[in-house]
C-alpha cells in the first residue's frame, strides 16, 4: 500500500510540474516584446476606464460616454525582432516624378508594403492586445506602427491622421478618438467666452509621437480677427484646462498648430488629450452659426400636433445626435435646415408661428412668440436647445398643415420657414433623417489611410525640402495650396513638406483630387504634373 501511495503522489507531482511548464512557455510566447520595459510610459497613472454598456435595443444616444482622462493604453514593442537597423527606402535620383518602370515593383525588408502586409497578418493571429472601451457610436479606436494611419467618427466631421513615422519604428500603440457630450465634460468659460467646436478626446495620452498627428473637428464661429478671439484648449493631467494656443498669433509653442478653415479646424499636435476650440467676442459684431431645423411626429393618432424647432450649434456631430434622437422619439424633418447668424448683442432668439388656417387648426401658444435666452444659446454648453409649438386640429381628417415659422434675434439675423405639407403621408424630407456616410471604416491603417501613394509622396519630400535657387520649394508648395497662414510652424519641422502632405491628407480624404495636387506640384517648376497619374498607377 505504501509503494503504491508513493507512486501516485510521485504521478500527480510530475502532472502538475508539467502543467506550470507549459502555461509559462505559452505566457511568454504570448506576452510582450523585450522592448516593453518603458517604465516611464507604462507607469504615466493610467487606470481603467469604467464605461456603461448600452443595451441592444437602444443605441448609443443616450449612453454615458467614457471618461477618457485616464486611459487604459497598450504599449508594445515590435512583432518581430530586428537583425540591424532600419533601412532607408532607395528613391531612384532624377527628375522628381520621374517614371518609375514599367515593372512591377518589390519592396524589400523595411519598405511601408512589405511590413504593412505582415503586420496586418501577424494582428489578425495575436490575441494578447488589451482592449479600450468598445461599443460607442462616438468612439473610433485602432492599433497602429510606423506605417501611420487615420481614424473617424462617422457622420461628426471628426478624424485623426496620424502621418507616417509618426509612431518610432519598432513601437505599436492602440489609439482611441472620442466625442465627448457637453454635459459630462466641465469646460469652465468666463464673461464672453463660447463653445465653437465639439469637445473631443485622441489618446493615449503621453505617448511618443515623433511627428505631429492632425486633429480634425467641425466648428460653428464666422472668424474674423477683429471680432474674435480664438483659443485651442487641452485638459491637462490635473483636470484643469489650458490655452495651449492662440489663433492668429505666432505659435509660441512648436507642439501645436490650428488651420481654421470655413467650417472646420485642424490641429496639428505632438502630444494627443482631450480638445476643445473657445471663442471670446471681442465686439457686438462677433457671429456663431446656428442651424434652425424642424422636425413633427410622423404619425398623429390625436388631434394634437407637435411641431419642434431646434437651435443647434452649426456643427455636423451635434445635427447627427439630434437625427437620432428624433428617430427615437418618432419624427420626421418638415423643412430644409437653415442656417442663422446669431450675434453676440445680448439678444435673446424668438420663435413664432403665422399664417396657419383658422378653421382647420389653432395654436395652443398663449403668448405671441417663444424666447431662447441669449446666454443659453451663446455659452456653447446647451446642444439641444429647442421650442415647441403645440398645435391642434379642430377635425380629425384634416391632413393638410400649412404655416409660417419664423427664428430670429433680436435686432439681428431671421429665418422664415414655408411648412406645407401632408402629416399623414408626406415624407419629401426623410431623406435628411440619413446622413451622408463617410466612406471607409472608421480605423484605415497604413497605406489606406492615405490618398497620396508612399513613394511618390517621398520623392515631393526629397525635392521641395531643400531650399530651391529660384524660390521653387515648399514655401512655394504651401502657397499653390493656400497653406502658407504659417510658414514659420512648417519650418520649424524637420520636413515642411511632409507637414503640408499631411495636412492636405486631413483636408480632402477621401474625395481629394490628386490631379490638382500634381498640378500645384508641377507649377513649384521642378517636376511634370502629367507623370503623377502614371508614378500612382505602378505603385
Amino acid at each position: 500500500v505504501a509503494l503504491y501511495v508513493g507512486l501516485v503522489a510521485v504521478a500527480v507531482c510530475l502532472v502538475l510540474l508539467l502543467l506550470v511548464g507549459v502555461l509559462v512557455y505559452c505566457r511568454k510566447k504570448g506576452g510582450l516584446d523585450a522592448d516593453v520595459a518603458d517604465s516611464s510610459i507604462l507607469t504615466a497613472g493610467f487606470q481603467p476606464v469604467s464605461i456603461k454598456p448600452s443595451k441592444a435595443d437602444n443605441p448609443s444616444l443616450l449612453t454615458i460616454q467614457p471618461d477618457l482622462s485616464t486611459a487604459t493604453m497598450t504599449y508594445q514593442g515590435s512583432l518581430c525582432p530586428r537583425q540591424d537597423g532600419p533601412a532607408k527606402l532607395q528613391v531612384p535620383n532624377g527628375h522628381l516624378l520621374s517614371p518609375l518602370g514599367a515593372g512591377r515593383h518589390t519592396l524589400h525588408h523595411s519598405s511601408p508594403a512589405a511590413e504593412g502586409a505582415e503586420f496586418v497578418a501577424r494582428l489578425s493571429t495575436q490575441s494578447y492586445f488589451r482592449s479600450l472601451p468598445r461599443g460607442t457610436t462616438n468612439m473610433a479606436y485602432g492599433t497602429f506602427n510606423f506605417l501611420g494611419g487615420r481614424l473617424m467618427i462617422p457622420n461628426t466631421g471628426i478624424s485623426l491622421l496620424i502621418p507616417p513615422d509618426a509612431i518610432p519604428r519598432g513601437k505599436i500603440y492602440e489609439v482611441y478618438l472620442t466625442l465627448h457630450k457637453q454635459e459630462e465634460v466641465r469646460l469652465p468659460l468666463a464673461g464672453c467666452q463660447t463653445l465653437l467646436s465639439p469637445i473631443v478626446s485622441c489618446g493615449p495620452p503621453g505617448v511618443l509621437l515623433t511627428r505631429p498627428a492632425i486633429l480634425a473637428m467641425g466648428h460653428c464661429v464666422e472668424a474674423s480677427a477683429e471680432n474674435w478671439s480664438i483659443r485651442l484648449k487641452k485638459q491637462s493631467c490635473e483636470g484643469t484646462w489650458e490655452d495651449v494656443l492662440q489663433l492668429g498669433a505666432e505659435p509660441c509653442t512648436e507642439l501645436y498648430y490650428c488651420q481654421l478653415e470655413a467650417q472646420a479646424c485642424y490641429v496639428f499636435t505632438e502630444q494627443l488629450g482631450r480638445f476643445a476650440l473657445v471663442g471670446e467676442s471681442l465686439s457686438m459684431a462677433a457671429s456663431k452659426r446656428l442651424k434652425l431645423v424642424l422636425f413633427a411626429p410622423a404619425a398623429c393618432p390625436s388631434l394634437e400636433y407637435n411641431i419642434r424647432v431646434y437651435c443647434l450649434s452649426d456643427t455636423q456631430d451635434v445635427l447627427k445626435e439630434v437625427i437620432q434622437l428624433e428617430k427615437q422619439l418618432g419624427g420626421q424633418l418638415i423643412g430644409a435646415p437653415r442656417v442663422l447668424h446669431f450675434k453676440d448683442s445680448y439678444h435673446n432668439l424668438r420663435l413664432s408661428i403665422h399664417d396657419m388656417p383658422s378653421s382647420l387648426w389653432k395654436s395652443k401658444l398663449l403668448a405671441s412668440y417663444q424666447e431662447i435666452p441669449f446666454y443659453h444659446i451663446w455659452s456653447g454648453l446647451q446642444p439641444f436647445l429647442h421650442c415647441t409649438f403645440t398645435l391642434e386640429r379642430l377635425s380629425p381628417s384634416t391632413c393638410e398643415l400649412a404655416c409660417k415659422i419664423w427664428v430670429w434675434q433680436v435686432e439681428g439675423d431671421g429665418q422664415s420657414f414655408t411648412v406645407n405639407f401632408n402629416i399623414a403621408k408626406d415624407t419629401r424630407f426623410s431623406d435628411w433623417l440619413v446622413p451622408d456616410s463617410e466612406v471607409g471604416p472608421p480605423a484605415l491603417v497604413g497605406p489606406s489611410a492615405f490618398k497620396i501613394p508612399f513613394l511618390i509622396r517621398q520623392k515631393i519630400i526629397s525635392s521641395l525640402d531643400p531650399p530651391g535657387t529660384r524660390g521653387a520649394d515648399w514655401r512655394t508648395l504651401a502657397q499653390k495650396l493656400n497653406l502658407d497662414s504659417h510658414l514659420s510652424f512648417f519650418a520649424s519641422k524637420p520636413s515642411p513638406t511632409a507637414m503640408i502632405l499631411n495636412l492636405w491628407e486631413a483636408r480632402h480624404f477621401p474625395n481629394g483630387n490628386l490631379s490638382q495636387l500634381a498640378a500645384a506640384v508641377a507649377e513649384v517648376g521642378k517636376q511634370d504634373g502629367a507623370l503623377f497619374a502614371v508614378s500612382e498607377a505602378e505603385c
